[in-house]
C-alpha cells in the first residue's frame, strides 16, 4: 500500500505539470487552428511529458547533451512542419481521401509537431539547468497573456473564439474570460509549486480555489473593472462637484496607446430615430468658453454656457437656455449608458434635458440615464444671413464670447482670408466662419504628436507655425478666429461618433478615439452651431474597426431587464447555460463546506455523547483530529505508538491515551467501560495543545473545514 502510494505522488507533479503546459498549447492554438490542430497540441504536449520525465535521468537521453536534445527537437519539428505542408499543398492526399481530411491531418501533424518540439526543449531546460523552470512558467503565462489580451480595455467580445461562443449562446463573454483568468493564475501557481512541494500542492490549490472563487464574490459585489484612461479633454474621470475646477493643459500629446484609444467609454440607445447631415453625431459634454489670460477654460459666470446641464443628478435636469428655430430641429431621446466614469453627462447635440433611469446591469455600467436633445436638421445654407448672439446677453457676456489672446496676428490671418468672399457674403457671420474654416481644411495637418503642447499660447504656435496638431489645435485657433472678426464662439468638447457605426441599429458605440473638440458658433434664433474643421491631410490613422457584436451585445444591456433577457432567451442553445453553471458552482461550495463543518464538529462532539464502550474509539479520533487540525499527523506506515512519541512533544498525554486505546482495542473491558477516564485524557491533552500551540495555529485549526480529512 504504501508502495502504491509513493509510486502515485511520484508521477503526481508529472500529470499536473504535463496537464498545466498541455492547456497553456490548447488555449494558444484555439483561436490559430482547428479543433485537430488543437486536440493535436493538447496530445503532443502530454505525451512529451511523461516520456521526458521518464528517459532524461536514464539512457540513452541521460548520455546526451542538452544542446543535441533541443537540436533533435527542432529537427524533428521542421519535418513534421514539412510533412503537414506537403499534406494540403499537394494534390494528391486530398484526392485519395477528401480535402477537409487532408487539410484537418495537416493541422493535426503541424500541432502536434509543434508542441512535441517545443515541450521537449522546455523539459530538457528545466531539468538540467536553474533558469529551465523560469522558462517554463514564462511560456504559460504568455500563452494565456496573448491569447486573452485581445479583451483588454473593455473590449469583451474579443478575442472571437470567446465572444462570439458566448454571444450566440446568450452568455457575457466576461465571465468565460474571467474563468480563463482564474484557470491562468492557478495553473502558473501550481506549476510554482510542483517545482517544489507535491505533497502539500492540493492544499495549496485549494487555497488559491477559493480565492479566484473570492474573486468571483467581489465582482457581484463591486462590478467589473474598468479601463483606466488618460483624457486630455477632460471628459473621463472624478465627477464635477461644481464648475469652477481649473483643467490640465489640453494640448499636452495624448497618453494612451492605440488599444487605449478603442477601449469603449458609454455606450448609446437611440429612442427616437435620428441621423445627422454631416455625417457624425456630436455628443457634447462641456465647453471651454472664458478666456482666462493664457487660453479658454470652463466658465465659472453662471450668466454664460446655460444651455449646458454640468452636473448628474438622481432625478431630472433640464437645460436653462433651449435652442430657438424648433422648426429646425426634432426632438430626440436616447439612453446612455457609462462604462467609465465621466465628469459631466453628456447628450446629443443640443441637450436640453438629462433624466436618471434605473441601472439594468451594475456590473457593467458606471451610470445610465436618459438625454433629451433638440437635434439640428438644417442644411448651413440655412445659416447664411443670420445674426450671431442672444438678445438677452448683456454686452459684458457678449465680450465674453468675443475675448482672445492679445495677439493681433488672430485678427490679421482672418481678415486676410475673408477678402476673397463675394460682395454679398462679406459681412455675413458663416460666410466669414466657413472661409477661415476652410482654411484650416486645406492648410492644417492631423497629428497626435506635435511641438505646441507647452508653448505660452498654443493656438498660435500651432496657427503661426507649421499648423501640426489636433483637434483641440484646429478648434481653438479657429474659435480665436472668429472671435477676432466679432463672431461669438466657444470650443465645444464631448465625442464626435462617424454615423456610419451605428450600422442600422439602434445601438451606438462609443470609443475612447471618438473624443473630440469642435468651435462653436452661436446664431440668434438657432443656438450654438457646430463649425468643425476637418484637416485633409493627416499623420495618423484615427480610424477604427467596426464592433457591431460589443455594439449590439452593450445596447441590449441597456435597453432593460426584459429587453436583455429576451436577447438572451433567444441565444440560447442546447449547451449549458455558464450562468447557471456558477450559480450551481457556487452553491455546491457553500455545500460542501457546510458539509465539512458539520463533520468536523460532529467528531469532536460525539465523545461526550455517546456510550461508554464506544470512548476509546471515538474520543481516541477525536484527539487525533485537533492534532490533525495542528499540523500535527500520522504518516504513511507509522505505528500508532510511533506517532503518540513523535506527537508527545506538543501534548505527553497522547502517549497515556494511544496505550489505553490499544488496550481497549484488544479487550480490556476496565478501561473501556470507564467514561470519566476518557474525558479526563481528552480534557488534559486539550489543556497541553493550548499551552505548546501558537494561538494563529489554533486560530486556523479551528476555521479549517477539512482538517479532520488527514486524520489517520
Amino acid at each position: 500500500m504504501a508502495e502504491l502510494t509513493e509510486s502515485r505522488m511520484r508521477y503526481f507533479p508529472t500529470s499536473m505539470r504535463a496537464a498545466i503546459i498541455a492547456s497553456s498549447f490548447w488555449v494558444l492554438s484555439l483561436s490559430l487552428t482547428v479543433l485537430s490542430g488543437s486536440v493535436a497540441a493538447f496530445v503532443g504536449c502530454v505525451l512529451t511529458c511523461y516520456l521526458m520525465d521518464g528517459r532524461l535521468r536514464r539512457p540513452p537521453l541521460q548520455q546526451l547533451r542538452s544542446f543535441a536534445i533541443i537540436l533533435a527537437a527542432l529537427v524533428v519539428c521542421g519535418m513534421g512542419l514539412l510533412l503537414a505542408s506537403l499534406l494540403t499543398s499537394t494534390a494528391l492526399p486530398g484526392a485519395l481521401t477528401s480535402p477537409m481530411l487532408a487539410f484537418n491531418a495537416g493541422e493535426f501533424l503541424q500541432w502536434f509537431a509543434l508542441s512535441a518540439s517545443i515541450t521537449a526543449i522546455l523539459r530538457t531546460l528545466a531539468h538540467r539547468t536553474s533558469y529551465g523552470a523560469v522558462i517554463e512558467i514564462l511560456f504559460v503565462a504568455t500563452a494565456f497573456v496573448i491569447t486573452l489580451a485581445a479583451h483588454r480595455n473593455g473590449m469583451i467580445h474579443r478575442p472571437f473564439f470567446i465572444g462570439d461562443f458566448a454571444l450566440v449562446r446568450g452568455i457575457d463573454p466576461s465571465a468565460i474570460l474571467m474563468a480563463f483568468g482564474c484557470a491562468a493564475v492557478l495553473s502558473l501557481a501550481a506549476l510554482l509549486m510542483v517545482e517544489n512541494t507535491e505533497r502539500r500542492l492540493p492544499y495549496h490549490f485549494a487555497v488559491l480555489g477559493m480565492l479566484c472563487f473570492s474573486l468571483l464574490i467581489y465582482i457581484r459585489m463591486f462590478g467589473l473593472p474598468t479601463p483606466q484612461l488618460t483624457d486630455d479633454l477632460g471628459l473621463t474621470g472624478q465627477e464635477q462637484l461644481g464648475n469652477s475646477s481649473q483643467r490640465d493643459n489640453p494640448f499636452r500629446d495624448g497618453e494612451n496607446d492605440a488599444s487605449d484609444k478603442e477601449a469603449p467609454v458609454a455606450v448609446v440607445v437611440f429612442r427616437d430615430d435620428y441621423t445627422p447631415l454631416n455625417g457624425a453625431y456630436y455628443f457634447r459634454e462641456s465647453a471651454y468658453s472664458e478666456f482666462r489670460g493664457s487660453m479658454l477654460d470652463f466658465t465659472t459666470r453662471a450668466d454664460m454656457d446655460q444651455d449646458l446641464i454640468k452636473n448628474f443628478t438622481n432625478t431630472r435636469s433640464e437645460s436653462a437656455q433651449l435652442p430657438t428655430a424648433l422648426d429646425q430641429h426634432t426632438p430626440v431621446r436616447m439612453t446612455i449608458g457609462m462604462l467609465v466614469a465621466h465628469r459631466s453627462p453628456f447628450g446629443l447635440e443640443s441637450p436640453v434635458a438629462y433624466e436618471n433611469v434605473a441601472n439594468p446591469n451594475n456590473l457593467r455600467f458606471k451610470r445610465t440615464y436618459d438625454a433629451y436633445s433638440m437635434a439640428p436638421e438644417y442644411d448651413f445654407e440655412y445659416m447664411l444671413g443670420r445674426e450671431t448672439g442672444r438678445a438677452d446677453w448683456s454686452d459684458e457676456v457678449l465680450q465674453k464670447y468675443l475675448e482672445v489672446p492679445d495677439d493681433p496676428r488672430y485678427k490679421e490671418l482672418a481678415e486676410s482670408l475673408l477678402t476673397d468672399l463675394k460682395p454679398e457674403y462679406a459681412d455675413d457671420p458663416f460666410a466669414k466662419a466657413w472661409s477661415i474654416k476652410t482654411y484650416l481644411d486645406e492648410n492644417g495637418i492631423y497629428s497626435l504628436k506635435n511641438e505646441h503642447a507647452y508653448a505660452d499660447d498654443p493656438a498660435a504656435s500651432f496657427l503661426f507655425g507649421d499648423l501640426t496638431g489636433y483637434c483641440m489645435h484646429f478648434s481653438f485657433a479657429a474659435t480665436y478666429m472668429f472671435r477676432s472678426v466679432g463672431i461669438p464662439s466657444r470650443v465645444g468638447i464631448g465625442y464626435s461618433v462617424p454615423a456610419s457605426n451605428r450600422a442600422g441599429g439602434s445601438s451606438l458605440l462609443v470609443q475612447a478615439i471618438h473624443g473630440h473638440a469642435w468651435p462653436e458658433i452661436y446664431f440668434k434664433d438657432v443656438g450654438w452651431v457646430i463649425v468643425d474643421p476637418a484637416p485633409q491631410q493627416t499623420l495618423v490613422d484615427m480610424s477604427t474597426d467596426p464592433q457591431n457584436e460589443l455594439q449590439q451585445l452593450l445596447g441590449d444591456m441597456l435597453r432593460d431587464d426584459a429587453s436583455f433577457e429576451d436577447f438572451l432567451d433567444s441565444q440560447q442553445t442546447p449547451f449549458i447555460d455558464l450562468q447557471m453553471l456558477l450559480n450551481t458552482l457556487y452553491a455546491v461550495a457553500l455545500l460542501i463546506l457546510l458539509a465539512g463543518y458539520s463533520v468536523k464538529f460532529y467528531r469532536l462532539w460525539i465523545p461526550a455523547h455517546t456510550v461508554a464502550d464506544k470512548q476509546y474509539r471515538v474520543g481516541y479520533r477525536a484527539v487525533l483530529d485537533k492534532l490533525s487540525a495542528v499540523g500535527m499527523r500520522r504518516r504513511y506506515g507509522e505505528s500508532r505508538e510511533q506517532f503518540a512519541r513523535r506527537a508527545s512533544t506538543l501534548t505527553p498525554s497522547i502517549e497515556l491515551m494511544t496505550d489505553a486505546h490499544l488496550r481497549c482495542a484488544l479487550g480490556d473491558a476496565a478501561v473501556q467501560n470507564n467514561p470519566s477516564q476518557w474525558a479526563a485524557m481528552r480534557l488534559h491533552i486539550d489543556q497541553e495543545l493550548r499551552a505548546s500551540t501558537a494561538t494563529s495555529r489554533r486560530v486556523i485549526a479551528l476555521i479549517n473545514p477539512f482538517s479532520w480529512l488527514m486524520t489517520k
